[in-house]
């Protein structure tokens, strides 16, 4: 008995699963405890939760050590839960179970190789969990197992050839196609299982489910041992890209399938012929007893589903998810008995519900997630097509194009037993029409969130007596808060379990009725218009609340120091709360949250002690922006979830204290804190570090070798001096390093070249000195970000430099370089190219993989990359840089010589700053190819020869400066060229045009109308002179030359004069070359 009410003292038990186990009663009688009826030993313990549901689950630590003491303890059931922990090495050494279900209950880390020691094992789960890495060899060592399931997404490495031995295995289950809980990043890059298949003639004879997901290699002798598994009636192969070139195989899985009643062939780059094949022996119906097929995510046609309808007689359930399908409703003949049909992400035809779509009678799930799907899909009143659907509970039509409220009137027809539906991330606009809520009473599930829903939440939620879950987020929906809620003799109310109406514009106060929800479980109220106090009376009958989000409203949230609520919080969102200024202490009382976020609540306070063990528990931890004081103590503690914990903006001194170092992301940015030290560290994975902002002196610390995982490292706007460290060349998975705003000095350290993945590299004003290192080029190529502004780098630009092809912005301006700027600029790939690859940029900074989960434990990111920029003559901020900006400066420099026309490939280039350097010669004539330059300024160097007319064709172009340079000629003008004013040109004195108000030679003057009405009386004057000098040249003109060309002997006297004063004046030069020669 001791040994499970020590066992019970690590665990968070919020539904009272354990309410039985209790001092003084007989453990054999306790709830979830089995004993053997002889001898009364502990030989059962069923701890299955039902996460996330209402019926409970369990959290916190698992006391192994206390189960050793239970040494005849069979059977252990953990599956279900929410236990955020690693496996215990421990339980390795329970040797006498041969059961163990760990299933579906968030456990992470590696699988412990100890497990291996289970010898009696018979029943191994670890499906559904963030476990990771590679799959244990001494998993081959319990001989005796007959169920393996390590259905795992983020495993890695090749499968074992030990699990071959296995030769009692019946259920065998390696890698999984779909990330555990449904999560899945955008840029998550799988590692999945690999290599060859080990098994061979012989292995796992019993086999009847085997379930292989990975790109393994096959060979078509492995195809032999797949064909002697005649126990076989279950077959997944997923993500096996190579299988569509094995014939053999292929051969193999056809002659199995008349023994299967489930077939997954997902993500294997399958075509029609391909499946075609598979079942072309099969002439009849009933020689094939499939229920289950799943051929999701592979290249089908609309033709394959003609074809499977020759062999649905048995067919239950159908996944073709993520094809080329283009669905018609003249496609869809009888299934007479599927009861699942998932299309979703396929391109559906207009036709699909506008006539007889009688799939089948018996469907009770339809998924159309994502196929396109319009208002015009859908005719409404159509007893046909509610005749076809009068069986489904489950309709999931999320991620399409619906905009209007015709598709609620559409799903009237599903009355009689529809469950659950989503409709989530659609167009749809206007009010949810009030016969939805009057018809719609069997609905349990109802997701309507990501739209563009108006007017108040109706009321008529309060008559759907079955409503469980309703989550209306993300749309426009307005009025006061949902009356529906405030109504006692609501007949839902006892099993209401999750109401979401966050990001709307819900205005008002919260009333205390809303407390009649007592089975409430979820209450999400975020980002609305909503003010007045939030009160103990309004929480106080929420015994099951486990997520409360209050954050970004006007709300005042006023719980007593001493109040203990009934509920005990998982999440807890109360950003711009106004909880200040005291600390809340009631929190202590909160012993089981994962997330808390109290920044921007005007807190002017201590963190009281007791606060940071709650560090030990969490995930994430936000109390940025508010007025927290003092030093925050060095907590002799370990944080085994390594927490995201965000202090930014706060008043926090001293040093920084080694135990946040544990970390997995650490942003103290904006505090008072003087002193930092890494030493002494031992077994950190802490992924981003962020002092910026801070009070910090003297040198860096030489101690970087005990945090060497980090990925993004923030120092700027301190006071630090002196050089830089050696160390921090050991921070060799660095992606960001950001120094700018301090006084350090020296040349940057040779070891840093060993950061090879540096994507961000700051050192912008500072005390630098000596050459910019050519290994900067060299080793860096990864670098998107180069900013050394504002130092005292000197010599030349090292041709090292154009090795970086992914670079976006570069700043050398505000230093001492010198010589020509290098001709090879136009290596730089990224400025070439006039869009940014956004999804390629983020998955390169923020990238996801099992490897990287692994080390950090990162789900989220709370840290940015940002730069200060020099922006169209102005200094400005930028957050997400590398998604926004193609920009040079090399401003402030003794740069000599040409611009080089290289420059002019650069199309995708938004601001190239030049200014102020010694730059001569003529600016690049196809300096108009730079179509998408929004700043140039090329001022203040030595610049001769004509401003290209090409400059006019830059439609973007909004801030130019060419003055200060030997420019001449005429100003360009034509679209916006003529918006530029004077100062954009001054100071080239042999410029000319209509900016500077300045004609050019050969320009014609023009005399304007309202002129000569003003000076009307010299008019006569103007005209006299202008008729004299006319007269007076045609007189002199052919006074002269009209005798010459019309008689012989007077033209002939006139050449003789022209020759004798040209010999004369030849004459005179020779006497007077001679005279200087003497």
């Amino acid at each position: 008995m001791q040994a499970l009410l020590s066992f019970k003292e690590g665990l968070i038990d919020n539904f009272g699963m354990l309410s039985t186990w209790t001092n003084n009663t007989d453990c054999c009688k306790w709830k979830r405890v089995q004993c053997n009826s002889h001898t009364a030993h502990v030989q059962l313990l069923d701890l299955h939760g039902n996460y996330p549901y209402t019926s409970g689950y369990l959290r916190g630590a698992i006391n192994v050590s206390s189960l050793i003491h239970l040494p005849y303890i069979q059977h252990l059931d953990l599956s279900r839960n929410y236990f955020a922990l690693y496996i215990p090495e421990l339980m390795g050494s329970i040797t006498n179970l041969r059961y163990l279900d760990l299933f579906h209950s968030y456990f992470a880390g590696r699988i412990p190789s100890t497990l291996g020691n289970l010898l009696q094992l018979r029943y191994l789960d670890l499906g559904e969990n963030y476990l990771w890495g590679k799959i244990p060899i001494e998993i081959g060592n319990i001989k005796h197992i007959q169920y393996l399931d390590l259905g795992l997404f983020y495993l890695s490495g090749k499968i074992p050839s030990q699990i071959g031995n296995l030769k009692k295995l019946q259920h065998l289950s390696l890698g999984k196609n779909t990330p555990p809980y449904g999560w899945k990043r955008q840029n998550y890059i799988s590692k999945s299982l690999s290599g060859t298949i080990p098994f061979r003639m012989g292995n796992l004879p019993l086999l009847h489910t085997l379930r292989l997901v990975g790109n393994f290699e096959i060979k078509a002798e492995d195809a032999q041992w797949l064909s002697t598994l005649h126990s076989l009636t279950i077959l997944e192969l997923s993500s096996l890209h190579s299988l569509k070139s094995s014939y053999k195989w292929l051969q193999t899985i056809g002659k199995i399938i008349p023994n299967l009643t489930e077939l997954r062939l997902v993500d294997c780059n399958l075509l029609d012929n391909d499946i075609q094949s598979l079942f072309h022996s099969y002439s009849l119906n009933n020689s094939i007893s499939l229920t289950i097929l799943d051929l999701s995510s592979n290249m089908f046609s609309s033709s394959i589903l003609q074809f499977l309808f020759n062999f649905s007689l048995h067919l239950q359930e159908l996944y073709l998810s993520h094809n080329n399908i283009t669905l018609s409703s003249s496609l869809c003949q009888n299934l007479p008995s599927l009861e699942v049909l998932d299309l979703s992400y396929n391109n559906l035809a207009s036709s699909m519900f506008r006539s007889n779509f009688n799939i089948s009678s018996k469907l009770q799930e339809l998924y159309l997630e994502n196929c396109s799907l319009m208002d015009g899909n859908f005719l409404l009143s159509s007893t046909s097509t509610m005749n076809s659907f009068s069986s489904l509970i489950f309709l999931d039509l999320s991620n399409n194009l619906l905009k209007s409220s015709a598709i609620f009137y559409w799903l009237f027809n599903f009355t009689t037993n529809l469950h659950f539906i989503d409709v989530n991330g659609n167009l749809l606009e206007g009010p949810i029409p009030d016969e939805f809520g009057k018809v719609m009473s069997s609905i349990e599930y109802l997701f309507l969130y990501d739209n563009k829903l108006q007017g108040k939440v109706p009321f008529f939620f309060g008559s759907m007596c079955r409503l469980q879950v309703l989550d209306l987020s993300n749309n426009k929906l307005n009025g006061e808060f949902p009356s529906f809620t405030q109504n006692s003799s609501w007949c839902s109310r006892h099993i209401f379990r999750e109401l979401n109406v966050s990001y709307n514009q819900i205005t008002g106060r919260i009333p205390e009725s809303i407390s009649l929800l007592s089975e409430l479980e979820i209450l999400s109220l975020e980002r609305n218009s909503l003010n007045g106090d939030v009160t103990e009376s309004h929480l106080s009958n929420f015994s099951k609340l486990t997520f409360l989000g209050l954050s970004r409203n006007s709300l005042s949230v006023k719980f007593g120091s001493s109040w203990v609520p009934p509920f005990q919080l998982v999440f807890l969102l109360l950003a711009s709360c106004k909880v200040g200024p005291s600390f809340p202490s009631w929190i202590q009382t909160q012993n089981s949250l994962i997330e808390l976020d109290i920044s921007y609540n005007g807190l002017n306070d201590l963190v009281p002690a007791w606060f940071w063990n709650k560090l030990q528990i969490l995930f994430i931890l936000n109390m940025a922006h508010n007025n927290l004081i003092a030093s925050i103590p060095n907590m002799q503690i370990k944080l085994p979830f390594r927490p995201s914990i965000i202090l930014s903006s706060n008043e926090f001194e001293g040093k920084v204290p080694l135990f946040l170092l544990q970390a997995s992301e650490l942003l103290l940015s904006a505090n008072k804190f003087s002193d930092f030290s890494c030493e002494n560290l031992i077994d950190t994975n802490l992924a981003t570090l962020d002092l910026s902002h801070n009070q910090i002196k003297g040198q860096l610390p030489d101690c970087w070798k005990s945090i060497n995982r980090l990925l993004f490292l923030d120092i700027s706007s301190n006071e630090l001096s002196g050089k830089l460290p050696i160390s921090m060349g050991s921070l060799v998975n660095l992606e960001a390093l950001v120094l700018t705003n301090n006084s350090l000095m020296g040349e940057l350290p040779s070891s840093l070249k060993n950061c090879k993945n540096l994507i961000m590299l700051d050192v912008s004003e500072n005390m630098l000195s000596g050459p910019i290192p050519s290994w900067v080029g060299e080793s860096m190529q990864q670098l998107i970000i180069l900013i050394m502004r504002g130092n005292n780098f000197s010599g030349k630009i090292p041709l090292h430099l154009c090795y970086l092809k992914r670079i976006q912005l570069l700043d050398l301006s505000k230093n001492k370089l010198s010589e020509e700027i290098p001709p090879c600029l136009n290596n730089f790939t990224a400025l070439s190219e006039k869009i940014i690859n956004r999804v390629e940029t983020e998955s390169r900074v923020y990238w996801y993989n099992s490897t990287y989960y692994e080390i950090y434990n990162i789900l989220t990111y709370s840290y940015l990359l940002h730069i200060t920029w020099m922006w169209k003559g102005m200094e400005h901020d930028f957050t997400h840089p590398e998604l926004t900006l193609l920009s040079i400066d090399l401003s402030c420099n003794n740069l000599i010589g040409e611009i080089p026309k290289e420059i002019t490939y650069m199309l995708g280039l938004v601001s190239l700053n030049l200014s102020r350097n010694n730059l001569s010669r003529d600016i690049p004539f196809g300096i108009g190819n730079l179509s998408l330059l929004e700043s140039l300024d090329l001022s203040r160097n030595q610049l001769y020869g004509r401003i290209p007319s090409s400059l006019s064709q830059i439609d973007f172009l909004q801030k130019l400066d060419l003055s200060h340079n030997f420019l001449f000629g005429r100003i360009p003008l034509g679209r916006h060229m003529d918006t530029f004013d004077a100062s954009c040109f001054e100071g080239n004195v042999d410029l000319c045009g209509e900016q500077l108000n300045k004609s050019c030679g050969g320009d014609q003057t023009l005399v304007k109308p309202q002129k000569a009405a003003v000076h009307g009386e010299y008019c006569v004057f103007y005209e006299a002179l202008y008729m004299s000098l006319g007269i007076g040249f045609f007189t002199g003109f052919w006074g002269l030359l009209g005798p010459l060309l019309l008689w012989q002997t007077w033209r002939m006297s006139y050449l003789r004069f022209l020759n004798r004063l040209i010999d004369y004046l030849l004459v005179m030069v020779e006497v007077k070359l001679a005279k200087r020669q003497r």
